[in-house]
């Protein structure tokens, strides 16, 4: 019996027994403890019917889940998994003359292409370009990132607070050709701003051609990238940070514990795990530089200091067709960069008890 027809039974009752017994009848503990047993019996039955139509819950709608992972899939296998059989060019004496037909028809080449490429001194030199763009950068912006996730979190007005979010999100999304040409203009020596700037301080005489000193580019280059991707490169922590327990910071406050204290003793060692697999991901890309961004950055002037492997793949793959020798330096970033995530995570395990795997 439902509760709704218990209820229509109850009413019919009263009105055959009516009078002042029937009301006693009806408060009596047997019959509430028979309406109480009905009531919950129909909500569990109404839970296992809404459960069972959640998604995802039952074998139907996880196929249906299932088939939505088909296109990506597909796309993977086309864009990513394929193309890796070109690898094998790194160890073939491969000619663009010769088309697709000559990935198969080619001779073997050995490690020739590796010999020729680490023989080069202006890989050594790109090689120093990216391990030290990517390293000084990496370690400011995580520091970086992770400071300004604890201020954004201390943020008391909700609206100021969603304000200074989306500012700082927004430059993520314009594109590194707009970007770096407003870098570009602000770091030139014609009416630059930076240039006006330190004119007006008296700490330079005449302009600086920032873009055509080598010196200067790594700065330019981390520098830049951290004002464009501050605010995105945020939003792990600060999920991360919201789902510290309140609790934590209200035993805090009754022990007259000030906002650094609590940021120092629980926000950043609970949003350990979280830096820790940020850490582990920025060693293991280390090797992988901004395209985008030092492509548009680099001129004639600045090339000692911007060339990195990134741009020297393009400029042998795609201008001068040198498919070998690229698909030798690819081979050569992916395991240097697997070795890395094995070592950054080894030594995460051992001394934080965190890692991927």
């Amino acid at each position: 019996m439902s509760y709704g027809a218990f209820e229509s039974e109850k009413e019919k009752w009263q009105k055959k027994r009516g009078g002042p017994g029937a009301a006693k009848t009806l408060r009596s503990p047997r019959f509430l403890l028979r309406a109480m047993k009905i009531k919950k019996r129909e909500e569990n039955m109404k839970n296992k019917r809404k459960k069972g139509f959640r998604l995802g819950y039952d074998l139907h709608t996880q196929l249906e889940l299932h088939s939505l992972m088909i296109p990506g899939t597909v796309m993977m296998l086309i864009f990513s998994i394929v193309p890796l059989f070109g690898l094998i060019l790194a160890f073939k004496n491969y000619s663009v003359i010769e088309g697709i037909k000559g990935v198969f028809t080619s001779p073997w080449y050995g490690f020739q292409n590796f010999k020729v490429i680490f023989g080069n001194f202006d890989f050594r030199r790109m090689l120093i370009n990216t391990l030290g763009i990517n390293l000084i950068g990496n370690v400011i912006n995580i520091f970086m990132a992770i400071t300004f996730a604890l201020l954004i979190n201390e943020i008391a007005n909700q609206k100021f607070k969603k304000v200074v979010q989306t500012v700082t999100y927004m430059p993520h999304f314009i594109s590194w050709v707009v970007f770096g040409s407003i870098i570009i203009t602000m770091l030139g020596a014609d009416g630059g701003m930076l240039n006006l700037i330190l004119q007006k301080l008296h700490i330079i005489k005449d302009p600086v051609v920032f873009m055509a000193k080598p010196q200067y580019f790594w700065a330019i280059a981390i520098i830049s990238n951290l004002i464009k991707e501050l605010g995105w490169s945020t939003i792990l922590y600060t999920a991360a940070i919201s789902g510290v327990d309140q609790e934590l910071y209200e035993a805090a406050d009754l022990d007259g514990a000030s906002r650094i204290q609590k940021m120092l003793h629980i926000t950043v060692p609970c949003i350990k795990g979280t830096i820790v697999i940020m850490v582990i991901f920025a060693v293991a890309g280390i090797m992988n530089n901004n395209f985008d961004q030092l492509y548009v950055l680099q001129n004639s002037f600045n090339l000692e200091r911007s060339e990195v492997i990134d741009t020297y793949i393009y400029k042998v793959g795609l201008q001068q067709l040198q498919f070998g020798m690229a698909a030798a330096v690819n081979i050569f970033k992916s395991v240097l960069a697997i070795i890395l995530l094995t070592a950054a995570n080894f030594v995460s395990n051992r001394l934080t008890d965190n890692g991927l795997f």
